[in-house]
Parts: C-alpha cells; structure tokens; sequence
C-alpha cells in the first residue's frame, strides 16, 4: 500500500489517500473502510444523453465521485472491494443523494475521510505502508568483517544496515587483536539485528556466508543470549537458518534465497504465530482455566485487574457498524497495550481467526490467575437466570 497524503487533525478527523498495491491491500481496505465515513475515487458511471433530434442514447462516462459510505463488499477470492453510498459532492453527471457503486481495485487511488481515526485503523495503515510489515524473511549476509542485515519482501530486498568492522590477520603467536576484532564485528551485527528485524513478523532469518562465518556468529550470538538471558533471541532461535553465500555483499543473497531447504522452510504462511497464540490459549483454558478468559465482558475486567499478558482479538469486531461498540474494541486494544500487554490482531480470513470467532472474537492468556472474576460473572449470570 502506497500513502500519498495524510491530512490529520488534532481531535483525529481528517482523510488520508491511498493506493493499494497488491491483492493483499484490498484487505487492508476492506478493514479501513466503515458505515458513514467519505470515500472519494474515480469510477464508471453509465449517464444518458439526448442529441439535438430527440434520440436517447447512454454513455460510460470516468469520473470522480464522493460517497458517503453505506455498504461495503468484499470477496476474498477474486480480492474486489465494491463499495455502495449515496454522492455528496456537486458532479455534473450525478445528482445529489443519488446512489451509486464504487468497485475499488489495485493500483487506484482513493480517499477516504474520517470524523475519527482511531488507533486500530491508524496502526493498520502503517503496517500496510510499511515494507517491513511484509517482510516474511530477514537475511544476514556475512563474511569476515563485513555483513548486510536485509529484509526481504514480495517486492524487494531491503538493506536495513551494513556493517564493516577491519579485522587484523592473524600473526604467529598472536591472535589476540584478530579475536578481539572479530568479536566486536559480531556484537555490531547481533545488535544490527535486533534493531532491525520484527520477530513478530519474520518467520525465517537467513544467514549466509563463505566457509565456516555463519557457522562462528551463530554459536557466539546463543552463548552471548544464553550469558545475558536475551529473551528475544532464545525464543527466535529456530527461526534462524544458516546458508551458504559466496560472499558478505548484498548480491550473494540471490543464491541463499534459491536453496531448496530456504524455500521450503518459506511455504509456511504469516499466520503460523497466529495459530501459536490460540494453541496457547487452548491449552491454558485447559490446565490453568484462571488464566485464560474469552467474551468481552470477562476480558474487560481481566483488563482492569491489568492481568492481561496476550489479548486475542479478530479484526472482523473493528468492523462493527455500532460506533460506541467499536470504540469498546478500540479502548480495550489501547488499554493493554497501555499496560504492557501484548495485542495479536488476528485476520477473519484465516483459520486461526475463524476459530476465534467462534470463541466471541475477543480472548485473552492473563499472567496471574484471576479466579473471582469468573465466579463473580458466574454469580451475576445465575441472579439473571
């Protein structure tokens, strides 16, 4: 997705244009579009005319339309996006109020304006936007000395740093400074990666080099993780996978990437850390049923308990046409986030968020058990009864 304005103001109203760039944005847009919000691009409209003698003809005539949205369509598998309102901008071939249908599709700008973008609809469209966000597969090329830390996306290749640190050859007796060198070169690139790659996100890191490189980084990186219980890189560690390069520059990374044991390791689908986070869940409500709460009246006071360690929740809620049920979802995900917690948002399209709507779309792992709120709820639901 391509940003191309945003015009923001400081209660939150305001528009923003965009281009959607590959099948995948028009989901992004589905979940950006809601009832009642202004939705601005060119479509097709079929007008009549009549000629001087009287004859009626019609015409498909391009122009641009504002409408003030009512229904939105989506069809996953063809990837279209069919949105239906009524004009409220003056156009020459459409009155006032009229209806009319805007098919939106790659590659055409649209505007779309908001009396309130909240955070959940912000956040979406920086991941869209953002390259990173795409970016299944994080590769270290290395060779002694000189290492690219690079993202790689449907689209390209990005280097996201570059390392160079000059290490001394090793002399007879002595190895100390080439040692200590190269010590330092390691510690530059486990840093490079940490600052870089979105483990959330990547579910495979390359590393690739000539000779025994990747083989000396990786063993210093898990015994410095292990020293300094670095968390982010224990839990990582199966994402890493060593290849051969014949060198540390970029272009070496063509060749890492054509590795049958690469590209079969890449057939598994962004969704995998979903999937993990509702298996979490599962087993949790299994064996320790205080720590796992699903419904938003039992996750809401889990929340207020700050217990909160994951929340669950489907994007499918934040297309709710009821505004102050939205803006329930929306303060609920702020709120956690507010307190350290962790927000997996999961696709309605996937299987992972299929099975969670089943469970009301909304679920959460708590750090501590929290037994009285569900006897409280339990209490309230029976004085109802």
């Amino acid at each position: 997705m391509k940003l191309v304005r945003k015009d923001l103001e400081k209660d939150n109203a305001g528009q923003v244009t965009l281009i959607p760039e590959e099948p995948e944005d028009m989901w992004h847009t589905y979940n950006l579009l809601q009832v009642g919000d202004s939705l601005r691009a060119s479509t097709i409209r079929k007008v009549q005319t009549e000629s001087a003698t009287g004859s009626v003809g019609s015409n498909r005539i391009r122009t641009t339309l504002t409408l003030c949205v009512e229904a939105i369509d989506f069809d996953s598998q063809a990837c279209q996006l069919r949105v239906k309102g009524t004009n409220i901008q003056e156009n020459e071939y459409v009155k006032m109020g009229a209806y009319h249908t805007i098919e939106l599709e790659p590659n055409r700008q649209f505007t779309l304006a908001k009396k309130q973008w909240d955070s959940v609809v912000l956040e979406r469209i920086e991941q869209a936007c953002d390259p990173a966000w795409s970016a299944d597969v994080a590769a270290v090329v290395m060779q002694e000395g000189l290492a690219h830390v690079c993202l790689v996306t449907p689209s390209m290749t990005l280097t996201r740093a570059k390392v160079e640190v000059n290490i001394p050859r090793k002399r007879k007796g002595n190895c100390s400074q080439h040692d200590r060198a190269l010590e330092r070169f390691y510690e530059q690139v486990v840093q490079a990666i940490q600052r870089h790659i979105n483990f959330e996100v990547v579910k495979c890191v390359l590393v690739a080099s000539p000779g025994f490189v990747r083989e000396q980084f990786c063993d210093y990186m898990f015994q410095q993780a292990v020293k300094t219980d670095n968390k982010l890189l224990l839990e990582n560690r199966p994402k890493f996978l060593q290849v051969h390069s014949s060198s540390g520059h970029k272009y070496a990374l063509k060749e890492a990437l054509c590795d049958p044991a690469v590209t079969s390791r890449l057939s598994d689908t962004k969704a995998a850390g979903e999937v993990k986070a509702l298996d979490d869940f599962y087993k949790m409500l299994q064996h320790e049923p205080d720590r796992a709460f699903y419904g938003l009246k039992h996750v809401e006071k889990a929340n207020e308990a700050m217990a909160i360690d994951t929340l669950l929740i489907s994007d499918e809620l934040f297309r709710h046409q009821d505004v102050a049920t939205r803006a329930r979802y929306v303060k609920l995900v702020d709120s956690v986030r507010e307190n350290m917690g962790t927000v997996r948002i999961f696709s309605s399209l996937h299987v992972s968020g299929e099975q969670l709507g089943q469970l009301t779309g909304v679920a959460a792992i708590l750090r501590f058990p929290v037994a009285e709120l569900s006897d409280q709820e339990d209490e309230s639901s029976s004085e109802e009864d």
